[in-house]
């Protein structure tokens, strides 16, 4: 019987763990920094592809993690996250403050193998997304801008755990990620607009979802197309992309653009859902490709 109930226990921390560290978001967002790392890697390392990993997934869920504490009671008011494991008491405080602090460790020292750079921004991404993002949530909606910086590190810290520097190509990898963050989120800032309300969130760039907002939504996925399409001019260094991947890029983009347009038009909760799939299969697609016309040219 006391066996039966050591599994179950094993089982329910397991799943409170995976639940805690959002573990789908910590594979997308890992997902990333694997496609920069290929993208720089003139040799693929499978011990610093690992070494990435572990300290990628370790550092996204350690975020994810000192939010929640942050967040607990806010998180109990909204029925979209009343139910994780912290407010829901499935885990403590004290719990989670542990399992936030071990990842912390092993994420800074994995990338630190990998190099000091890597680690540096690791360190700065969870800085800046627990200590910045998380409290301006509920004061501004510039924490959005604030959460770029942090949503956008993962691609480039790929290509920097690969070269083991910072340069064009890193920035411009950066810079297709941060200006993606903004039609992304405002996309689920509409459709959980209710919810968010409950908690004082309010993210979306004049607070409404109207035509405003709905406009910015549209620029901020066309400047995502534009510096998508960059690396096929030649002017971002090693990082290229041959002008049939360019096409590729582009005919992905206007799709991601018909959705934002579709948002601009109809401004209802079921399109800005849709919206914020497609912006999902957009970047992850987009990475697809980069990694893809690498290895095919």
């Amino acid at each position: 019987m006391s066996t039966i109930n050591q599994n179950t226990q094993k089982t329910s921390f397991f799943k409170n763990f995976l639940e805690i560290t959002k573990v789908r978001l910590s594979v997308s967002v890992l997902f990333s920094s694997i496609a920069g790392y290929f993208l720089g890697a003139d040799v693929v390392d499978f011990t610093e592809l690992i070494l990435l990993c572990i300290g990628g997934y370790a550092m996204v869920g350690a975020s994810n993690v000192y939010n929640q504490i942050i967040e607990k009671d806010l998180d109990a008011l909204m029925k979209r996250t009343e139910n994780r494991p912290i407010p829901s008491g499935r885990m403590s405080v004290n719990t989670a403050f542990t399992i936030a602090v071990v990842l912390t460790v092993i994420g800074i020292v994995s990338l630190y193998i990998i190099n000091p750079i890597t680690a540096m921004f690791g360190a700065i991404c969870i800085f800046m997304y627990v200590s910045l993002y998380t409290p301006l949530k509920t004061k501004t909606s510039l924490s959005v801008f604030v959460g770029a910086f942090p949503g956008a590190i993962p691609f480039m810290l790929g290509w920097v755990a690969a070269t083991n520097e910072f340069g064009i190509e890193s920035g411009t990898l950066f810079m297709i990620q941060f200006f993606w963050q903004f039609p992304h989120f405002w996309a689920i800032a509409w459709f959980l607009y209710d919810d968010y309300k409950k908690a004082g969130f309010f993210m979306l760039p004049n607070g409404k979802r109207d035509k405003s907002t709905a406009l910015q939504t549209v620029l901020y996925t066309i400047w995502t197309v534009l510096a998508s399409l960059i690396p096929v001019f030649g002017v971002t260094g090693k990082l290229y992309l041959t002008p049939v991947s360019g096409i590729i890029i582009g005919l992905i983009g206007l799709g991601f653009l018909y959705f934002a347009i579709r948002l601009y038009k109809i401004k209802t909760n079921k399109v800005a859902k849709q919206f914020m799939l497609a912006s999902v299969s957009y970047i992850t697609l987009l990475q697809i490709v980069y990694v893809a016309d690498k290895f095919i040219r």
